[in-house]
């Protein structure tokens, strides 16, 4: 079994994806109060980890396996005013000093598309070359998370840095060829749960996968499914996107009845199994699904990873 140490774990979905490629985890770090409680609940034997990154000691986990974390996305996302370096949530620098004091054997960060940005090439390079200088040969790769069993289109950026000779064997994880589920297919059965009659009509429209979805961050955004062209593409698939229900429809609703997911919906969507559980209220809940790193994705790199130390 290797060990971990992931940086801004939010609510685990690359921890659970870690997890199912075979990591132990050795810590957790996340800021967030209610994401610390997310993976508390689903994981009481982690060492969950409330505090700041700034502030946080990481030397007991020097030589740690693998560093693994998702910064913080808004100063690259396209949804925001991508500041990039000059943005107070911008954390690579952070986590490129915690990577210094570690000397893990492999480091791997995600973020959003924007972050392969022509005009974020200077920025990427200099994140490179620093792990250069610390004796990491990096790569980064755009994904798609519909090529991994998702059933939405989320794009994310993924920085693996090996030693040199572990690098010579990676390979990045490739589609299984496999067309992702409709969200219909994926929600039908959680539409119908409360016994609402136009369950079965709505999945038949809902025959595309997902939008991106976007969790919003304390200083922007609530429990919505995005911005307006997000909510569009929603309503093409008969789902209201402007704001997150409390229940399923019930025997109540007609069955022209135009939807909102639920947390729960939310979950599957992103790749998270039924069994886990987010704590907090309905928006600080949604805000951890929404920002979260698909497991399946997760775990497809880490198996890549494990196979490359391995050879």
């Amino acid at each position: 079994m290797y060990g971990s140490v992931e940086l801004c774990a939010g609510a685990g979905g690359q921890a659970r994806g870690l997890e199912r490629a075979g990591f132990q985890h050795r810590a957790l770090v996340e800021i967030d109060k209610h994401a610390c409680a997310t993976l508390r609940l689903n994981r009481p034997e982690w060492n969950v980890i409330e505090g700041d990154l700034h502030t946080w000691d990481p030397s007991p986990y020097k030589g740690v396996d693998l560093l693994a974390g998702g910064v913080p996305c808004p100063p690259f996302s396209i949804a925001g005013k991508q500041l990039g370096e000059l943005d107070e949530r911008e954390l690579f620098g952070r986590a490129l000093e915690i990577v210094k004091i570690v000397k893990p054997r492999g480091v791997m960060l995600e973020n959003v598309r924007g972050l392969m940005e022509p005009k974020f090439d200077a920025f990427r390079e200099k994140v490179s070359n620093k792990l250069r200088r610390m004796g990491y040969s990096p790569q980064w790769k755009l994904l798609q998370a519909s090529d991994f069993g998702v059933p939405q289109l989320r794009p994310r950026v993924i920085c693996v840095a090996l030693k040199p000779s572990d690098m010579k064997h990676f390979v990045w994880p490739q589609p299984d060829g496999v067309k992702p589920p409709t969200v219909g297919e994926v929600l039908e059965d959680l539409m119908a749960s409360r016994g609402w009659k136009g369950a079965q009509d709505w999945a038949k429209k809902a025959d595309s996968i997902a939008p991106t979805l976007v969790g919003g961050s304390k200083k922007h955004g609530g429990a919505d499914l995005g911005p307006t062209r997000s909510k569009r593409a929603w309503a093409v698939m008969g789902v209201n996107g402007g704001g997150v229900a409390d229940d399923a429809p019930d025997e109540s609703e007609p069955a022209t009845f135009e939807p909102k997911l639920t947390v729960r919906m939310a979950a599957r969507i992103q790749g998270f199994e039924d069994d886990w559980q987010f704590e907090g209220g309905k928006t600080a809940a949604y805000r951890q699904v929404g920002n979260a790193f698909p497991p399946p994705v997760a775990q497809a790199v880490g198996e890549a990873i494990i196979e490359a130390w391995e050879a």
